[in-house]
């Protein structure tokens, strides 16, 4: 019942907007304001804004807290030495699948936030709440549900921002990929995304978000829905929770082995032993299908190694044919062919490297 599902502080801008909402992870999100099509191009060539306010920023504090995250996460927070500095990890539990993919960021060695998917944030705080309890980490973990979020995504977005937030440019100009800065009244202003192109996430207190997000649209930034997500992180050959890994599913097969830090012998992070001397038989690569129809998720893959499975597939917008995510043996290489099994009928595909977009520019062959 949409009655039980979840709101964001944007709710009545995205009904004003003339959303089409869908249940998403118990959440009553917009998937389209109209043309997905158009959102997608929009983030591609000016400017989109997307309300992510469903995921959760919990904030970790306290003297043990870098101790704490390097024992949590498989990457290693030891890496992030300047304010503001960011890492993407995965939080695996003791046999090495992954409970959530997430964000952490470092403000001080007592001060750090982790953002995380909507879908496993009650999941993931019982988690970080078991491990420092049983553990014994001195730390404190609080979910900051009194904040927002929002993406302003694409080549010009940045520069949107600005107009409408002038007082915020000169403390986010210099931000480079992957790191953030903490303004005032509890902003955060991130250059990090889900799209493939440039651009921020800012977090603002909940009651905030309403006034930016309609000042972003009268300056003309495009309000976009799930469905422009989607297909947006596919084209940049970004990994979905839920789809490319879970519980069930570790990095290494899930084309995340480079978040997985072993460099420190002594660093004993959940998930270490399960994965440590593994030689994966899997592995992720991208299709391009050279035929008609749409690859979609948990359809049968051939190639000349073995069968594998589309663990994300959708038609691209911005290349025109149908493009996909799948785990296939190990051994599969970019330019050979496979095939795709499409209602009963085994269509002709070409492996791909991935990401397939970037930046708005096509990385593969069409």
């Amino acid at each position: 019942m949409t009655a039980d599902l979840k709101h964001t502080p944007l709710y009545n801008a995205h009904l004003a907007a003339g959303a089409r909402l869908v249940d998403f992870g118990g959440w009553n999100m917009p998937v389209a304001y109209g043309s997905q099509i158009e959102e997608h191009h929009a983030v591609r060539q000016s400017s989109g804004m997307f309300d992510v306010s469903h995921m959760l920023n919990v904030d970790i504090s306290g003297a043990q807290s870098k101790a704490f995250l390097r024992r949590l996460l498989a990457n290693d927070v030891e890496r992030l030495s300047l304010p503001g500095k960011a890492l993407y990890s995965c939080m695996l539990n003791d046999r090495g699948g992954v409970i959530d993919d997430l964000i952490v960021y470092f403000f001080s060695p007592e001060s750090w936030r982790l953002v995380v998917n909507a879908g496993t944030a009650d999941t993931d705080l019982e988690w970080i709440n078991t491990v420092a309890q049983r553990e014994g980490f001195d730390v404190t973990v609080k979910a900051r549900r009194d904040l927002a979020m929002l993406a302003v995504q694409g080549p010009q977005a940045r520069e949107m921002v600005w107009q409408v937030r002038p007082q915020w440019r000169g403390e986010t100009e210099s931000l480079t990929p992957f790191t953030a800065a903490q303004l005032a009244g509890d902003v955060m202003v991130a250059r990090t995304g889900y799209t493939g192109e440039d651009g921020f996430e800012i977090v603002v207190p909940a009651v905030e978000i309403e006034a930016l997000w309609n000042e972003l649209l009268a300056a003309g930034v495009r309000p976009c829905g799930l469905g422009a997500r989607d297909t947006l992180r596919l084209e940049a050959g970004m990994n979905l929770y839920g789809n490319e890994m879970n519980q069930d599913v570790s990095p290494l097969v899930s084309g995340l082995a480079w978040t997985v830090s072993f460099k420190d012998a002594g660093r004993d992070f959940i998930g270490r032993q399960a994965l440590e001397g593994v030689t994966p038989t899997e592995g992720m690569v991208g299709l391009k299908l050279r035929d008609r129809g749409v690859m979609r998720t948990g359809m049968k893959v051939r190639t000349a190694q073995g069968e594998g499975v589309v663990t994300s597939g959708t038609m691209s917008p911005t290349m025109g044919v149908s493009i996909a995510m799948a785990r296939v043996p190990v051994g599969a290489q970019p330019g050979e062919a496979a095939e795709v099994e499409i209602r009963g009928k085994w269509v002709p595909a070409d492996i791909t490297s991935m990401p397939f977009v970037r930046q708005g520019k096509v990385l593969v062959n069409l």
